[in-house]
Order: C-alpha cells, then structure tokens, then sequence
C-alpha cells in the first residue's frame, strides 16, 4: 500500500490532451483550493478542491458520476498534489491522470480565466 504512494500517476499534457477536453471526451480539473482560484483557472476547467476529495463532497460524487468513464485529468498549482489525487481516483476505478500544474497549461497557450 504504501509503495502506491511514491508510485507515479499517470501523466497528461495541454498538447496531448487539448482536443479531447475541448470535445468532452476528457475532462479537466483543478483541485487547487478556492483561495487560489482567485489568480484564474484553466478554461473549462471544473473547479473541485483537493480537501473535499478524500471525504467525497456531493460535488466530487456528482462530478465523477456524470464523468462516467470519461479520463479526467487533475492539474494543481505543480503537479503534486494532482499526483496525490490521481492515485486515489485510480484506487477507486476512475480513469484520470495527472495533468500537471497550471503553470503548464499557461505555457502550451490554454486560456486562463477568471473563475465564476
């Protein structure tokens, strides 16, 4: 169990993955906490804090429920705590993958808005 933990997540990248977030065959995450949303957030990004994922809030549930089997990929502020989270999804059947930090997606020309 604990070798799972230093285990890495599976990765994804803006190029690899744009298309398909852009189509809804994928979905993107940002699992910052709300406090730094307030800086902008990848655009479609779904806005679910880390903290309320390990004690699933309705949020969470609802979300990955309407994922269904989609891949959904997490992004942080560098990429940690998206790992962290990407292999608790994974213990628990959800096909998502570790999409780095926002910084990133900044980078390979995502937009970042300003969250509703």
């Amino acid at each position: 169990m604990l070798s799972s933990l230093f285990k890495p997540a599976p990765r994804a990248t803006p190029t690899e993955y744009g298309a398909k977030i852009r189509s809804g065959d994928a979905l993107l995450i940002d699992i910052r906490e709300s406090d730094e949303w307030t800086g902008g957030v990848a655009e479609t990004a779904a806005l679910l804090p880390i903290s309320e994922l390990r004690a699933p809030s309705a949020a969470w549930r609802d979300f990955l429920a309407k994922a269904g089997q989609r891949e959904v990929l997490l992004y942080c502020a560098s990429g940690t705590r998206s790992a962290m989270a990407v292999r608790h999804l994974l213990s628990q059947g959800v096909r998502a993958l570790n999409a780095g930090g926002l910084a990133d997606w900044a980078a390979a020309g995502w937009p970042i808005v300003k969250p509703k």
